[in-house]
């Protein structure tokens, strides 16, 4: 009644209804009825529609970012830095981080409270004999990559460099080898230089150089700009290698040498390499050469003692 009026209307109303359910007696009514029940009760087979499932999902390769590291001012603004960027990475990725001697409580906490799966290890060879630190640290990472067999996409990512996101995303599609330009900043601080490949498309067809003293080099390619699969270093046959010594850095040579001799242990010839991104018509990374000079190393990164004076900014 609600719908024609309101329920006031509805009282006014000088009548009523009541409605009686019939009693119904089952035991009665079901007395006189028979339910037939046949002896042989054939059913036959239901055949359902076949459904095929393509699965398209293609897992991600791991992809092991290789970072040295040593006590100085802004190391731990740098390892901050670095880490947000490494946070808004799609899993899976691994963190292998490298320090001298011995695993600092303030590195381990940073890697802590990151939210990365990370491995922190330790290099101990002895100072004296160490011309270039960084060298051994990476070779300490490589040699826990061979002797656990991580398959994956290895990245050198120094602390201080300047990494877009979208260089971590194209990275997971290398195959054997791939590489990109670095821009970097002269050491007059006036200028940025290019150096790594010239590309016609994802082919590596030449270099680009801007130091006479490095002409000499077989691949141009800074540190940073190139990463490579794993499986290189502990599967030989699979690529081919017709060497199954251990691919390391190598710090007897010259300076500036490190990443070519390096290089020609993984790849023979620009026709293993890949460009990333095609075309190489992006600059993903920068090497800025920023590294403050004069500053105070505070121990445990925190001042000691207040300012002796404190002056309003008002």
């Amino acid at each position: 009644m609600a719908p024609f009026g309101g329920f006031d209307d509805a009282r006014r109303r000088d009548f009523s209804f009541e409605i009686k359910q019939p009693v119904v007696n089952v035991k009665e009514e079901m007395k006189d009825v028979v339910i037939a029940r046949p002896d042989n009760v054939v059913v036959n087979s239901v055949k359902l529609p076949e459904v095929k499932v393509k699965f398209d999902y293609v897992p991600r390769k791991l992809l092991i970012v290789v970072t040295p590291t040593y006590d100085r001012a802004l190391q731990g603004y740098y390892l901050n830095r670095l880490s947000e960027v490494l946070k808004l990475v799609k899993s899976p990725l691994l963190w292998i981080v490298v320090e001298m001697n011995a695993a600092s409580a303030e590195t381990a906490d940073i890697l802590r409270k990151m939210g990365v799966m990370y491995r922190h290890l330790v290099c101990s060879k002895n100072m004296t004999d160490i011309k270039d630190r960084g060298v051994h640290q990476r070779n300490v990472a490589l040699e826990h990559i061979e002797r656990h067999r991580l398959d994956g996409i290895v990245y050198f990512a120094d602390d201080d460099n300047i990494y877009s996101l979208e260089l971590f995303e194209s990275i997971s599609s290398i195959n054997r080898f791939g590489t990109w330009p670095v821009a970097m900043l002269a050491q007059s601080k006036s200028k940025a230089v290019l150096e790594g490949p010239v590309c016609n498309g994802s082919q590596v067809i030449g270099w680009h150089t801007n130091e006479k003293s490095k002409q000499l080099r077989r691949f141009h390619v800074d540190l940073s700009g190139f990463a490579f699969n794993s499986t290189i270093l502990w599967d030989p046959k699979k690529w081919h290698r017709p060497t199954s010594d251990p691919i390391r850095q190598l710090d007897n040579v010259k300076e500036g040498f490190q990443e070519t001799t390096f290089i020609e242990q993984i790849v023979e010839d620009e026709s293993q390499m890949e460009a990333i991104p095609p075309g190489c018509s992006r600059v993903l990374n920068w090497h800025l050469h920023l590294e403050a000079r004069g500053l105070v190393y505070p121990r445990g990164w925190m001042l000691q003692k207040n300012l002796a004076a404190v002056f309003s900014t008002t």
